[in-house]
């Protein structure tokens, strides 16, 4: 029965090119991929990825782990990711974490048993430095959330620079009384720091002072823009504008504000983040950060795929466009 080596000793070529040409990698040439093609069916030389898996060499899956893939946002994201990997060759594995730090290290110690090959990180429940431990067990790699350190690779977007575009459009909007949500904690370290950081920026800027009690922490879904949106009718002095962390939270809050006869963008002004299909679904319609999760998930696979045929690649950070896109609710 003929080998990989076979094949690569008569297309006189490289294992590691052979490799690619099995794994329809897209970095070989054509004249090379067709010598390699020629000799498989001279040979006929089929691959055989159960035998690989048996060896402990490939298992062809890579795990994905998201917060909640009920978010709109990571549930695109998961399927950007998952078309671009089948088209590898590769299955994927979604893991929820739920925020849980238990179970996002239990779905990392899928890396030390051998059943996937590489980890794809959505988002970071634990410290760095306990994460970084199990690198030794197969590739990871962050897609969306951003840790400063130089040991994975990282497609990311500058969030910061995110916040500071949203909270400025409101500020030019007239705005000088803005509230804030966050998915996470309103302080220097931690998740959202970076958007945390962007907004801070551009009230500083304008002279604007921000006001405690119109910054609303750990928000994420619909139902918490509801709450957010009750929480301020009951303020004497209320914001004008609110600047949200997510197009779920902020779309709920259309919607109370709907119950409660509010007229947005009068009354108060809304925008989202991530630009997802309910932007354009609520009345009004959402003004927003667009993500380009397309790219995200396609860069992310092509990333990870490298790593797993060059494990000494150079670790690079790789970060793509953001930008605002105004509706009806600004």
């Amino acid at each position: 029965m003929a080998t990989i080596s076979d094949v690569a000793k008569l297309s006189g070529l490289s294992k590691t090119t052979v490799s690619r040409v099995i794994n329809n990698h897209p970095y070989v040439s054509e004249k090379k991929r067709e010598l390699v093609l020629k000799a498989m069916k001279e040979l006929g030389y089929t691959p055989n990825p159960s035998a690989r898996r048996l060896r402990g060499q490939l298992t062809t899956t890579l795990g994905v782990i998201v917060p909640r893939i009920v978010n709109p946002f990571f549930a695109h994201l998961i399927n950007s990711i998952e078309q671009a990997a089948y088209k590898k060759g590769y299955q994927v594995l979604i893991c929820q974490s739920y925020e849980d730090k238990q179970k996002e290290l239990a779905f990392l110690d899928l890396l030390k048993t051998k059943q996937v090959d590489g980890i794809i990180m959505t988002s970071i429940e634990n410290d760095w430095a306990v994460i970084e431990s199990y690198n030794e067990y197969g590739p990871i790699m962050l897609c969306n959330d951003y840790v400063n350190q130089k040991e994975v690779p990282m497609i990311r977007l500058d969030q910061s620079k995110g916040a500071y575009t949203g909270a400025n459009h409101l500020i030019e909007r007239g705005h000088q009384k803005i509230a804030y949500c966050t998915g996470g904690l309103f302080d220097e370290e931690g998740k959202g720091k970076d958007r945390n950081q962007g907004f801070q920026r551009a009230l500083s800027e304008a002279g604007i002072k921000i006001d405690p009690k119109w910054i609303f922490i750990d928000q994420h879904t619909i139902e918490d823009g509801k709450h957010v949106l009750r929480q301020i009718l009951e303020m004497k002095d209320r914001p004008t504008a609110i600047f949200t962390g997510s197009d779920e939270v902020a779309g709920g809050i259309i919607l109370e504000a709907k119950d409660h006869g509010l007229t947005i963008p009068n009354d108060l002004a809304v925008i989202g983040f991530d630009d997802q299909p309910i932007a354009e679904i609520v009345d009004p319609k959402l003004t927003t950060i667009r993500q380009p999760v397309d790219q995200m998930g396609e860069k992310s696979i092509e990333t990870m795929i490298q790593m797993l045929e060059n494990p000494e690649m150079e670790i690079k950070n790789y970060e793509l466009p953001i930008e605002l896109i105004v509706r009806q609710s600004t």
